[in-house]
């Protein structure tokens, strides 16, 4: 094989394995975005303490993987709720303002929680004996963790779009995005659908922040640096939309991985061009509602 298409798939591979990852922790940001109307800068908060989680139950308890996986997720959802009930509420509707100066409030509040709790250090992630190594496809050899992280992905991303276009909750919500008013009148419990569907969003973005903790470093300020990267997906496929987020995290997990791999010195500024190419293009981003 070439070495142009050896490096070709190589940045295909890497690419789909961390657009997979964007898509987990950015839809929850598009969905409750677009329902609620709330700027939810700490999105990534979530995720962050989902991959501490994790790890650490890994590194320092020996859970099992799958056990401390689905321990964090459920964390971060209780979490959620109750950051929800107690903080979150009181905002919906309420000025854009108050919302970014809210949750700014809560990544620094994480940023300082999680450097107490486990220390300035990048946490490890260590896969499992049955996830380590290499995998063979027959025309090359890929890593097994990143081969699995795609395949969990692309089976997460079914049973998302699955949920959300053909069960009732997945009515109610697409429901509520396209007209609030509409949904309220109509019966449909709005705060109870609320509080379900930031759960939802934050519990995949724990288990984004999990799974992704190999390609996404869990390091104490891992909700700011890579927000910019959960905004640009979702700017990019548009608010409210769950198949727009997909694309749009396709597009900058491959184009990222391939502007690194040809010119690393000027790191992510092909990224941000791109983003502002297509947004003065489509506005509302690719699959935004007009």
């Amino acid at each position: 094989m070439s070495d142009f298409w050896s490096s070709t798939i190589s940045i295909g591979f890497h690419g789909l394995a961390l657009a997979m990852v964007l898509y987990l922790i950015s839809v929850g940001l598009s969905v409750t975005m677009g329902l609620m109307g709330f700027v939810n800068l700490a999105h990534g908060a979530f995720a962050m303490i989902g991959g501490y989680l994790m790890t650490s139950l890994m590194s320092r308890y020996n859970v099992p993987f799958v056990l401390a996986l689905t321990a964090a997720v459920v964390v971060v959802i209780l979490i959620s709720l109750i950051l929800e009930r107690l903080l979150y509420r009181r905002l919906y509707g309420g000025d854009e303002l108050d919302q970014v100066l809210m949750t700014m409030g809560l990544i620094f509040i994480s940023i300082a929680s999680v450097t107490y709790i486990w220390g300035p250090i990048t946490q490890p992630m260590q896969p499992p004996p049955a996830l380590s190594g290499q995998i063979d496809l027959g025309f090359r050899t890929f890593p097994t963790y990143r081969t699995f992280l795609i395949v969990c992905g692309a089976v997460l991303v079914t049973l998302l779009w699955l949920t959300l276009e053909r069960t009732r909750f997945g009515a109610q919500v697409r429901a509520a995005v396209d007209n609030l008013r509409m949904a309220q009148t109509i019966g449909i419990n709005t705060s109870r659908l609320f509080a379900t569907t930031f759960a939802l969003g934050s519990g995949l973005a724990a288990l984004g922040g999990a799974l992704g903790a190999e390609i996404l470093p869990i390091t104490t300020f891992y909700a700011m640096d890579n927000l910019i990267y959960f905004l640009i997906v979702v700017a990019i496929g548009g608010l409210g939309s769950i198949r727009g987020p997909f694309f749009a995290a396709l597009l900058i997990g491959v184009s990222d991985t391939a502007f690194k791999y040809v010119a690393p010195e000027l790191g992510a500024f092909f990224i941000y061009a791109l983003t502002m190419a297509i947004l003065l293009w489509f506005p509302r981003g690719i699959f935004g509602r007009t």
